[in-house]
């Protein structure tokens, strides 16, 4: 998020302080792997697979995964974490359709989708949530607990120990700049205060509904004196915001940059970066910084829904996304994989890709606990609207 080019091969492992400060893994995972050539008979239907091992290995899921022949993914933008590219690769590994749907979507309605669709065919398999709404889905029982082989490589603090839910790609919170709109840049959250910035500083969606839109309420408390389990001030902070007609209600989208609607957009790092590449060629000078005042990291998470309509496909697709080949994609998409460390301790890590991450000058390594995450979406939930209201 920041001139982040000339500066990113000093800071390949910068943006993985937050995973270094992760503990080891210890939880054991499946035992199937890919080169599995004479799977055992399985003793599970997919639905109630916990692991590859429970139909016989990767090549009985990837039989069984073909004989559905689809996948249906929710809320997955293709310029996001470089979701084409991983969508693209899997149907052309596996041969599967893959049904995308609602692809600006938040992460609530990817709950409200898996609520409302139990049953019919038209249901999401899998999820793609931001850690409050996992955590609350994972309590709710809507996630099927699944190990991928690569399960046991995931730290413990980035995954529940069932795997209902796991960390699979995260970033910063960033300030995204069109520069040739904005003669001077903000680069930390007391800059978007300033008079010359009014109706230009939008968020990528609601932060009630929003992964993204949360993270970046969170940060704005941490740069104003708030604290992982008192998000308050962030709240505050955008309440000033809008006092002084700087917040711009519109929801901050590739679409809505092009068009000159939101030229500052708080959002995580990998998708700034991203639009930085995207927005060049039409050119638009995207600029990017990771603010000091509020550095804030956070990963999402991958889920199976517990109801899923193709539940061999569900897993596939997570086994694809915690391979290398699906790791190395999201890196190649300005994202932090979560499984950067295992890769870069075996070799198979993208070092070019990794040469590419945003510079980030203040780490964060100390992410939320649950309860944390709990509370604070709880604030969020019951004070956002009246503090940006009017």
């Amino acid at each position: 998020m920041i001139t982040h080019r000339s500066r990113a091969a000093a800071l390949a492992a910068v943006l993985t302080a937050a995973a270094l400060s992760l503990s080891a893994c210890g939880s054991a995972g499946s035992t199937a792997k890919s080169g599995d050539t004479a799977p055992k008979a399985g003793t599970k239907e997919a639905k109630d697979a916990t692991s590859a091992a429970d139909l016989g290995g990767m090549d009985a899921l990837i039989a069984a995964a073909k004989k559905e022949g689809k996948l249906h993914v929710i809320t997955l933008p293709r310029d996001w974490a470089n979701y084409g590219k991983i969508i693209d690769g899997f149907k052309a590994k596996y041969g599967l359709e893959v049904e995308e749907e609602n692809p600006d979507g938040s992460s609530q309605d990817e709950i409200n989708a898996i609520t409302s669709r139990k049953g019919q065919d038209r249901a999401p398999d899998v999820v793609d949530l931001g850690s409050a709404f996992a955590i609350q889905a994972v309590k709710d029982g809507l996630l099927a607990p699944y190990k991928v082989a690569n399960f046991a490589k995931v730290a413990d603090t980035m995954k529940d120990p069932a795997g209902a839910r796991v960390n699979d790609y995260g970033g910063y919170i960033s300030i995204g700049c069109d520069a040739k709109k904005i003669p001077n840049c903000p680069k930390t959250f007391a800059d978007l205060l300033k008079p010359e910035y009014k109706g230009k500083v939008a968020l990528n969606g609601n932060p009630t509904k929003s992964g993204s839109a949360f993270g970046g309420v969170m940060a704005a408390a941490l740069a104003n004196g708030g604290a992982l389990d008192n998000i308050q001030p962030g709240i505050d902070f955008f309440g000033k915001l809008k006092q002084s007609g700087n917040f711009n209600p519109v929801e901050s989208t590739p679409a809505t940059i092009e068009k000159g609607e939101t030229p500052i957009s708080i959002d995580w790092s990998y998708l700034n970066a991203g639009y930085t590449d995207q927005f060049k060629p039409k050119g638009i000078d995207w600029q990017v910084s990771i603010p000091v005042d509020g550095s804030y990291a956070q990963y999402y998470n991958q889920g199976v829904n517990k109801f899923a309509p193709h539940p061999a496909a569900a897993r596939l697709w997570q086994e694809y996304l915690f391979s290398t080949e699906g790791q190395n994609l999201f890196l190649g998409g300005y994202a932090n994989p979560s499984l950067f460390e295992a890769m870069k301790k075996d070799g198979t890590l993208d070092t070019a890709a990794a040469a590419k991450l945003p510079v980030i000058e203040k780490p964060f390594t100390v992410f939320p606990t649950p309860e944390q995450i709990t509370a604070a979406k709880k604030v969020v939930t019951e004070n956002w609207t009246k503090a940006i209201a009017g």
